[in-house]
């Protein structure tokens, strides 16, 4: 995608140093900032600090941050201990922990001393295949809008959260069949929500901006209003990517996703889910397995901001002991989506669905 009309990705390896350079996603977007990881703990902060965020991504900048640990130390303690430290970050989003068995399942069989260069290989060919995989996915999204396109003079589209190619390496999940869609001459709009309390959504309107797309941002309570058709809206379709997509079809996305779910059924609305192969947890049995992440308090606290002479700093909303919750994610059963549109193309929200285009996970 561009940044300033500039071809942009979220990762990049450095040009003149084993290290990556990604975009500092908590200074967005009152400021675009490259942030450089150089080691282990530098990612290990940057994932935990959503720095880099998005599934896709989260999964991608963990394979490169084991890649830098090896650099440095390639034995197996410092194998298993950087393996587990990636693995703490975050626990709900599921491409971290599959990216993390990946390498480790492609590294523990090597003699120390080749490690650090297949690490790094290995890390770079999980980027790429996820550029592939999102492209792919637009691809079949797109099919999937034009007969809804074709109804109406301008497709208008709801998503939840950013899970655009700002939360992959490029292209992006929910967002790549609107990028295909407006690529392929289509009016499309997208209604963003805000998504507290990171408001992730702004990232979404940030991200559209740069790409030209028309979007309206909104706040998140009025979601039920505009799919219900309040303020003269009429949204066609709800397109949002996924942390954890179970084996029955449940899926773990942002939190605030499942009433917007709930409130697309009652709508007649078809409410689409987005997301690649490493999304899909064939060990997790149902959403009820999905382990939901609880962040500090302090995101609903404390508010991030830009004052009236183009300063950024922290405003805090709520007394230091308020006390508060904070969970991360919800879980949307699957009896509420209409398709999970992956790089293989979409498939009904079942086991027989997933594993239908899935065949060789077998019966794990």
């Amino acid at each position: 995608m561009q940044v300033n009309k500039v071809p942009t990705r979220t990762l990049r390896p450095a040009p003149d140093a084993r290290a990556v350079d990604i975009i500092d996603q908590t200074a967005l977007p009152h400021a675009y900032r490259i942030l450089r990881l150089a080691t282990l703990e530098d990612t290990a902060r940057a994932i935990g600090a959503m720095q880099v965020r998005g599934a896709p991504l989260i999964g991608v900048t963990a394979a490169y941050g084991l890649a830098l640990a090896l650099a440095q130390r390639p034995d197996d303690a410092s194998l298993n201990a950087s393996l587990a430290m990636l693995a703490a970050t975050r626990p709900t989003a599921v491409n971290l922990h599959w990216a993390l068995a990946r390498m480790q399942e492609r590294l523990s069989p090597l003699d120390a001393a080749e490690r650090a260069d297949v690490a790094w290989h290995e890390a770079a060919l999980i980027a790429e295949e996820d550029v592939a995989q999102c492209r792919r996915i637009g691809e079949h999204g797109l099919a999937l809008l034009r007969p809804l396109a074709a109804k109406r003079a301008r497709l208008e589209i709801m998503t939840h959260c950013n899970a655009g190619w700002l939360a992959c390496v490029d292209y992006g999940t929910a967002l790549a069949p609107v990028y295909a869609a407006h690529a392929a001459g289509i009016d499309v709009h997208v209604w963003a929500s805000e998504t507290r309390p990171r408001n992730q959504g702004l990232l979404t309107a940030w991200e559209l901006r740069q790409r030209g797309v028309p979007h309206t941002l909104f706040a998140d309570n009025a979601a039920g209003f505009l799919l219900a058709g309040g303020g003269n809206c009429a949204i066609d379709a709800v397109l949002v990517g996924a942390d954890r997509i179970a084996a029955n079809g449940d899926v773990a996305n942002k939190v605030g996703t499942y009433l917007k779910a709930l409130a697309a059924r009652e709508a007649g609305v078809p409410f689409y889910v987005a997301a690649p192969r490493s999304t899909i947890d064939f060990d997790c049995a149902g959403g009820a397995d999905i382990p939901i992440e609880e962040r500090s308090g302090d995101e609903l606290r404390v508010l991030h901001g830009i004052d009236t002479n183009g300063q950024t700093g922290l405003l805090r909303q709520l007394a230091l002991d308020e006390a508060t919750s904070n969970p991360a994610f919800d879980v949307t059963p699957a009896r509420f989506i209409t398709a999970i549109i992956t790089e293989r193309g979409p498939c009904p929200a079942t086991s027989e669905g997933l594993r239908g285009l899935f065949p060789e996970t077998g019966n794990a």
